[in-house]
């Protein structure tokens, strides 16, 4: 390859047709996935195809309605502005503007000219203004958006943003595209080589003093480095050698130093550009430019960067989209689309309610945006293993549906919405565990009405059933869990002292049992729930513990607190259903591991 820029030689062109391929795969798989995948009971109803019709249909529907404008003002405010970054984190609005538009602007001015930038401007040249200022204008907002990038990263140390080995590789290749990219326009300003064939192409020079003045010109002016030790400076020539330039020259090479940042460089290796040029270094300068934007296209729909396309997207569809009236189909598959655009920055998981919950429990994925990895890999297919799936769930089970973490979420994710939907998923086949018998059961009630009694009442019988006398593990052999008929101490064990206290004002008046929402919505309780609120505050008084521990109504419980509000002697029934809850989730978890010791 004779001429830099003037097209790739024919390996790159087969690399630019591999990288465009495996773009074009991966772009088609993981927008595939958006109509594929399943979250939540209610979206595993939905076929394929009935998903990719409802969304044609619903943004053929958009655009010709008034929602039309709120996708404009989206579009506007949310995916250009970005303001809702702008309003966590002013810092890190500022770096994604310019990182984001910085990369944009350039694809479409440099990467793509021959196909957009040319046919707006038939006088298009790369080395003519205003389009060079532009270039070396958005590289360097791209270079400032990843400086502040590192400097969060790595010394600010930004809370709750973790940083792995995907995070570096982005930041990495898209220092190296800039980088190599101005190195190589430095280069380029100071090479004789190069300007030796834009005088061959392009001169109107008619004899050789004017080829020697206008050389002289070049060098005087333009930072170009020439072996020519025979050119002349004085006024006559180098006045000969700038109407040679304006005659042939000016009209596609502005002054090089619009490239403010080329012409830096320029500057810098002014010394050894003889020699740099010479060893060919303008060509392996834009090899390693080249291969890496290839690499970076190829890579693209495979990696975290992703989420240029779906956090957009999501952005949009959250603008449009109703979750209680639009078609359930086009939610479920927002809420797919959702998984792609996370960008794991930790806003939410800073917000989140259950904060302390990961600290203390040293489970990472109880925080949101880490748990977001998690289950994006498991609703793809991929089997986690045994630790990563128990903490999932334990992540998504410990969800207090506080929506905190929703609102500040700059991609536009419902993730309270998508945490439901998970649990529900996850509660359906897994394992009961303690978690999902305390804060969830209050907003699983709230949510009743969306799920079929089924679904509902599934995860209530497994936890049940687990408590039942036997248990068997993997290889059907049964663990019995046997207790004494009637355990004395089994009152101060169901709570704290001063909650064990309270029982014993009991007086059965029955105020729980008729202030509890979940008895007044059955006909016939006692058949459905076995012992009522108030009867398993005497079945712990009493010391019956297998039948305390042994209630449905235990399982079914909101934990709205009605009952403790109403108490008139105020006794902390909700206390102790708390502690009673744990206690039979304890026994599970041990005669778990007791099984799991039998069978090694």
């Amino acid at each position: 390859m004779s001429r830099i820029g003037q097209g790739p030689d024919m390996i790159l062109k087969i690399g630019l047709y591999i990288a465009l391929s495996l773009f074009g795969i991966g772009l088609l798989y993981r927008i595939s996935s958006w109509f594929r995948c399943k979250i939540g009971p209610g979206a595993r109803k939905i076929s394929t195809l009935h998903r990719v019709a409802s969304a044609i249909k619903g943004i053929l529907a958009t655009f010709f309605s008034l929602r039309f404008f709120n996708l404009i003002t989206s579009l506007i405010l949310d995916v250009i502005l970005q303001r809702k970054i702008m309003r966590e984190d002013f810092l890190r609005w500022i770096m994604h503007l310019l990182i984001y538009l910085g990369f944009m602007l350039l694809i479409v001015l440099h990467a793509l000219h021959g196909i957009i930038t040319s046919k707006l401007f038939p006088d298009y040249y790369s080395t003519v203004n205003p389009f060079m200022f532009l270039r070396d204008l958005f590289g360097i907002m791209v270079i400032a958006g990843l400086c502040i990038a590192v400097y969060r990263r790595f010394i600010l140390k930004v809370p709750r943003l973790a940083t792995n080995a995907m995070d570096v590789y982005l930041i990495a290749i898209a220092g190296i595209i800039i980088l190599t990219g101005i190195f190589l326009e430095g280069i380029k300003i100071t090479s004789y080589t190069r300007y030796r064939e834009m005088a061959t192409d392009y001169s109107a020079a008619e004899n050789a003093g004017e080829s020697k003045a206008l050389e002289s010109y070049w060098v005087k002016n333009f930072y170009v480095v020439s072996p020519n030790r025979e050119l002349i400076f004085d006024a006559a020539a180098l006045k000969l050698g700038k109407s040679v330039h304006e005659r042939s020259c000016s009209s596609c090479h502005s002054d090089p130093r619009w490239a403010f940042s080329g012409f830096i460089i320029a500057g810098m290796i002014k010394p050894a550009a003889g020699g740099m040029d010479t060893a060919g270094m303008p060509i392996f300068l834009y090899y390693i430019h080249y291969i890496a934007c290839l690499l970076a296209l190829a890579y693209l729909p495979f990696s975290k960067s992703f989420h240029i396309i779906a956090t957009p997207v999501c952005l949009l569809a959250h603008a449009v989209i109703d979750e209680k009236k639009s078609n359930p189909a086009n939610i479920a598959t927002k809420r797919a689309i959702e998984l792609d655009a996370c960008v794991h920055c930790g806003t939410c998981s800073i917000r989140c309610s259950a904060l302390a919950a990961a600290s203390g429990r040293k489970n990472s994925d109880i925080l949101p945006s880490e748990k977001m990895q998690h289950l994006k890999s498991m609703i793809r297919g991929k089997k986690l293993d045994k630790h990563k799936l128990d903490a999932l769930m334990e992540g998504v089970y410990l969800c207090t549906n506080c929506d905190r973490c929703t609102v500040v979420c700059p991609a536009g994710i419902n993730l309270r919405e998508l945490w439901f939907q998970a649990r529900e998923g996850l509660i359906q086949n897994g394992k009961p565990m303690p978690v999902i018998l305390s804060p969830l059961s209050h907003y699983r009630g709230l949510m009743k009405d969306r799920l079929s009694e089924e679904y509902y009442a599934r995860p209530l019988d497994t936890a049940i059933n687990a408590l039942t006398s036997t248990l068997h593990d993997i290889k059907g052999r049964t663990v019995t869990l046997s207790v004494p008929d009637r355990d004395f101490n089994f009152a101060d064990e169901a709570g704290l002292s001063i909650d064990a206290s309270t029982c014993s004002s009991c007086f059965t008046c029955s105020t729980c049992t008729a202030s509890c929402p979940v008895v007044q919505s059955y006909d016939n309780p006692v058949e459905k729930l076995g012992l009522l609120p108030h009867q398993i505050i005497h079945a712990t008084l009493l010391g019956l513990k297998e039948l305390a521990l042994g209630s449905n109504m235990l399982w079914n419980c909101l934990t709205c607190y009605q009952c403790q509000e109403n108490c008139p002697q105020k006794v902390r029934i909700m206390e102790v259903f708390y502690r009673l809850k744990n206690m039979a989730a304890a026994r599970v978890v041990e005669a778990e591991k007791e099984n799991a010791g039998s069978a090694v």
